[in-house]
């Protein structure tokens, strides 16, 4: 049996690399740097670049929707600039093909990591339940790791052909 593409896994681990960069900045520092979006726009190409441009228009559409959905999330203050541009660089991987399920992958490792930091810290967790989530007391979930979770399921997923969720018999990513 036939492993993984030697390129495709090269381009994978430094994807996951520079997703571990972007969740140590944003669990550090709450900012998601753009040198580290940009590493992960420059991985596309190289990646795009392997497959020929074969999927590119669907990648260019998906993470065109995911921006234009991330802005307006962030215009409400629902979404960080940072975590806006990540997730629109990594749709880039994912494809049209694909979108759906590293959105939703994404969105049960926010739910995954937003229970961990109310485990970790419980009185934190309670007066932002009390508050109904309005209040200031402290800066947000990080949502860069759940991003870089979401991203990595589909990502290495794809790599492995394990990908639970597939939309289609061809999946975009790698």
């Amino acid at each position: 049996m036939d492993g993984p593409n030697p390129w495709y896994l090269s381009l994978a681990l430094a994807v996951t690399a520079a997703l571990a960069w972007a969740s140590l900045s944003d669990l550090k520092l709450r900012k998601i740097p753009n040198s580290c979006v940009l590493t992960i726009v420059a991985l596309f190409a190289l990646w795009a670049a392997l497959r020929g441009g074969i999927g590119l228009q669907s990648s260019l559409i998906a993470a065109a929707i995911s921006f234009t959905i991330g802005f307006g999330l962030y215009r409400l203050g629902v979404m960080g600039a940072g975590d806006v541009k990540l997730f629109s660089a990594l749709a880039l991987f994912a494809g049209l093909e694909l979108l759906g399920t590293f959105a939703l992958s994404t969105a049960i490792s926010g739910g995954l990591v937003a229970l961990s930091f109310m485990i970790i810290r419980p009185t934190r967790g309670a007066v932002m339940f009390a508050l109904k989530g309005k209040g200031d007391y402290a800066p947000g979930i990080p949502y860069g790791i759940a991003i870089s979770l979401g991203a990595l399921l589909v990502i290495w997923g794809s790599l492995t052909h394990m990908l639970p969720l597939t939309l289609g018999d061809l999946p975009q990513a790698f």
